[in-house]
């Protein structure tokens, strides 16, 4: 019948669809490190990582859970894992990095001067830096939250609120100390403390009742040392950590912005979901296949 022969013509072009998307399928999974270094263009960072061999991340060593030496003495942490995550996505080999120590101060001069490829080490992301640095897409929102002790009478964030004048909160010394506590604790006693090692101790010592330290550190914390610390259950300020790269390479930005997403959101997922459970105590957001989540 003549209807038929469209419905016929439909179904050969739908062959050779399937035909061609796994002729696409097959090139792509022949994509090599040495073929995709021919593809960027020779002016780009892209190409160079992939002809040198290795990657070179600019880090700290002296922050958990972000960047720190385990008992064994070797570099770990969920800074170091994203970097482990490019070197990947590179060349297929988690330990092509090479991982440069670096001061916090370091940070944008030793991407502006070349000295590292990437700084991965919990910069926080502002419209000022951007003007100095090229931003990845964010890999932790990091905030505010307030650890208490498990012991302790007032230990969550509504004992705490309901304490009122007499709940005591430590926080490291800075010009937005008192403004941030009181954003979710106004009546509250702030005690501003010169290190963050002595805003816990403080805690401990029972001389305040909570600290307001990072998200990560609560989480960090109460996941290795339940018995010791708790978390109140309260966070806010929200801060974006993101990596760092020098300006005007697309090419490389794009990638590094590939490879985070397919690790957080698709299905490379193996390496963060394990440090996301090692350094915080929780198990990544799942991945709902469908509409887009990122």
């Amino acid at each position: 019948m003549e209807h038929e022969r469209p419905r016929r013509e439909f179904l050969k072009l739908g062959t050779a669809g399937v035909a061609m998307a796994g002729l696409v399928g097959a090139t792509a999974a022949a994509l090599t490190p040495e073929k995709a270094a021919a593809q960027a263009p020779a002016g780009s960072l892209l190409r160079t990582v992939l002809d040198r061999g290795k990657l070179i991340v600019g880090t700290g060593s002296t922050n958990a859970p972000w960047h720190f030496e385990n008992e064994q003495g070797q570099l770990v942490g969920m800074d170091i894992t994203m970097g482990r995550i490019l070197a990947k996505g590179l060349f297929d080999d988690e330990n092509k990095v090479e991982f440069v120590r670096q001061d916090a101060a370091q940070r944008i001069p030793n991407i502006t001067t070349g000295k590292v490829d990437i700084v991965i080490q919990f910069m926080t992301m502002t419209p000022q830096r951007a003007q100095l640095v090229a931003f990845s897409r964010p890999y932790y929102v990091e905030g505010i939250a307030l650890l208490t002790r498990p012991d302790a009478a007032n230990k969550t964030f509504d004992q705490l609120l309901a304490g009122g004048r007499n709940t005591k909160v430590a926080i490291l010394q800075n010009v937005d100390a008192e403004k941030s506590v009181h954003q979710v604790l106004p009546e509250a006693q702030v005690m501003q403390i010169d290190a963050q090692a002595n805003v816990i101790q403080a805690l401990e010592s029972r001389r305040a009742d909570a600290a307001a330290v990072d998200l990560s550190t609560v989480r960090w914390l109460v996941a290795r040392n339940p018995n010791r610390y708790a978390d109140a259950g309260k966070k806010w300020y929200s801060m974006l950590y993101g990596a760092a790269m020098r300006q005007g390479d697309l090419d490389w930005l794009n990638f590094v912005n590939t490879t985070f997403s397919v690790a957080m959101y698709g299905h490379q997922n193996d390496l963060y979901d394990k440090a996301f459970k090692d350094y915080f105590g929780l198990d990544a957001p799942g991945r709902t296949p469908g509409f887009p989540s990122i």
